[in-house]
């Protein structure tokens, strides 16, 4: 009888949790660190070896010549992913996703970093993709930048959603109907010498 009643209490709970949206879902996912902080461990450059990546002040920071710092944490492929982040004036970076362990410049998705480059595809833009032209983030000014992405089906057809907000702004969420990429790592950019990256903050929450 005892373990008759058990069942029937958890049933219940069960029940009243669904009634009430306390069921795990997405939301509840917590988020994982990628950087600690201090150090440049689970992080790894790539391209030219007189490129720096270096931790200072509990942030990490790039300059030099053009290369990628790539987290060895993954792969992942449906997510949450945000990180707080600064560009000098006149600097060019990204934040790609879905990239290859060791990429280049064209493997993965990019999402822009630029304020006031040359290029004028801006922070906010997914490189190639859908491109934004307004500055939403002035230079040497930290901005949190958030990317959901996760494969679905609209409309009948597979399709790779990636919704970009800056600063808690939600911009766009472009529909990838090519499925150009299907998983892979985390990875920042250092575009050129002249450009200087600072990012802190590194975070991810894997979605279903």
């Amino acid at each position: 009888m005892t373990n008759l009643l058990s069942r029937f209490s958890l049933s219940i709970a069960v029940l009243l949790s669904l009634s009430t949206g306390m069921t795990l879902n997405a939301d509840d996912a917590k988020w994982v660190s990628l950087f600690d902080g201090q150090t440049m461990k689970g992080w790894e450059k790539v391209g030219n070896e007189e490129s720096v990546w270096e931790v200072k002040d509990g942030v990490i920071n790039g300059s030099g010549p053009a290369s990628m710092l790539v987290s060895t944490t993954g792969p992942y492929k449906n997510f949450r992913y945000r990180a707080e982040i600064k560009i000098n004036d006149g600097g060019n970076s990204g934040m790609y996703f879905r990239t290859t362990r060791k990429p280049g410049f064209s493997d993965g998705y990019e999402a822009q970093i630029d304020s006031t480059h040359r290029d004028p595809i801006r922070t906010g833009s997914i490189y190639g993709m859908c491109h934004v032209y307004k500055q939403h983030v002035k230079p040497d000014t930290w901005f949190t930048y958030e990317l959901e992405v996760r494969d679905d089906v609209w409309r009948g057809r597979k399709v790779t959603r990636i919704k970009v907000t800056v600063d808690g702004n939600e911009l766009y969420e472009y529909l990838d109907f090519a499925l150009s990429f299907k998983e892979g790592y985390f990875a920042y950019q250092q575009h050129d010498p002249g450009s200087k990256v600072s990012i802190r903050k590194v975070e991810v929450q894997p979605l279903p």
